[in-house]
């Protein structure tokens, strides 16, 4: 029997970032971006290009995961994957992971995951530009904005001739011995590995780079790569996993009193009672059904979707929440089946408007059943001290 000849490439996918400002509940790359993470797209992504060794590196702990996504996404190739923990930051993981590679790996590609939907196209331009002879090479696009350079005020000093700038994008391609070379030799981090090499002396080329190879780095990028997959579902992987059945989420909130003007809670204005704070409207009830809804369909948090960092929901009240959930729901491939949220507060008195809060969510929801029930602590807690609301969700969704 002939055995398959060993890959001189590798690919390097570097997934051991935290996510902090994506706030999806978990690292960046296990954030789910429909029924699979971020991180299994960008395997499709490697494992649709050139043949080659694929070390994929991830936080401590998250090992297990990522080998699935892995195994999953390589189809016949898994025997090519590789997981290792990565370090503090990119160097020391891209450093991990060159300290993987099997012996006859010549040149290397280095691959952010968090650019999940980058195409194969890209990887295999890079790599032909390294089997042509080039030491370093980086896919990249022209930028389109205007470009200002400003002061320490935010006052503009000077425009900034944007004919000269391009955007740099991943996989970024290297021949291993000089990789491992501006490794050795760096004594400060850097924004990427090209700017590594280049630091070591060498001249770094660019390819052709790709609009949907953007990185996925806030709650919008997560937006829009969810709205891309949904459009270009025919030609990717399905938007949930085969043969998926219902699915169930719980989801908590917890809001103090002291917010301005009245209160809302549970889609319902509560004249006469005081408001909760929060950066929204401080709707528990509704927050805690996003959570439960968001968790079921494995699409992060409420946090993920409606931080500080979204203006538009600053002020929010409950439709525009549920409404924005049904929508993601809906690009995932998912529906609202039903939703049963209990609120713990000894104010407002839920019972006479009950059925009124259960109509007014199940309208934002496109119609699902929503049931609400309402309970004290019996003094206990800050609840008990009548200090703010807690409420529990549990929710059911659908394959669409």
């Amino acid at each position: 029997m002939t055995l398959p000849p060993v890959p001189r490439l590798a690919v390097i996918v570097v997934a051991a970032g935290s996510g902090t400002r994506l706030r999806g509940g978990a690292p960046k790359a296990f954030v789910g971006l429909d029924g699979r993470t971020i991180l299994h797209h960008a395997l499709r992504g490697v494992f649709a290009g050139p043949a080659a060794q694929v070390v994929v590196v991830v936080p401590e702990g998250f090992q297990g995961e990522a080998l699935t996504d892995a195994r999953d996404a390589a189809g016949d190739r898994a025997d090519l994957v590789t997981v290792v923990t990565g370090g503090a930051t990119r160097q020391t993981s891209v450093a991990a992971g060159l300290a993987a590679l099997w012996a006859d790996v010549e040149t290397v590609l280095v691959h952010d995951a968090a650019r999940a939907l980058t195409p194969p196209a890209v990887f295999e331009r890079v790599a032909a530009a390294l089997e042509a002879g080039a030491d370093a090479v980086i896919p990249a696009v022209p930028v389109v904005d205007t470009i200002k350079r400003v002061d320490d005020t935010g006052r503009v000093v000077a425009a900034v001739d944007r004919s000269e700038l391009a955007a740099a994008q991943t996989p970024q391609g290297f021949r291993r011995s000089v990789l491992l070379e501006a490794l050795r030799r760096a004594d400060a981090d850097h924004t990427d590995d090209a700017a590594l090499v280049a630091a070591a002396g060498h001249p770094v080329i660019t390819v052709e780079g790709d609009a949907s190879a953007f990185k996925i780095t806030t709650g919008p990028d997560l937006d829009r790569a969810r709205a891309l997959l949904t459009d270009d579902a025919p030609t990717r992987a399905p938007r949930r996993p085969e043969h998926a059945g219902p699915r169930v989420g719980i989801g908590t909130d917890v809001h103090g009193f002291g917010g301005d003007g009245t209160l809302w809670l549970a889609g319902l204005e509560w004249p006469g009672e005081p408001a909760l704070s929060g950066h929204s409207d401080g709707d528990a009830v509704a927050h805690a059904i996003v959570d439960a809804l968001l968790a079921a369909a494995g699409l992060g948090d409420i946090g993920t979707h409606f931080g500080t960092d979204r203006p538009e929901f600053a002020g929010a009240h409950a439709a525009a929440f549920l409404s924005h959930t049904v929508g993601l729901l809906s690009a995932a491939g998912w529906r609202v089946g039903n939703v049963s949220v209990q609120v713990q507060a000894n104010r407002p008195r839920f019972a006479a408007r009950r059925l009124e809060a259960e109509r007014v969510l199940s309208a934002a929801l496109d119609g699902a059943p929503v049931s609400v029930s309402a309970t004290t602590t019996d003094g206990l807690g800050f609840t008990g001290r009548t200090e703010g609301v807690a409420a529990f969700a549990t929710a059911l969704v659908l394959p669409v």
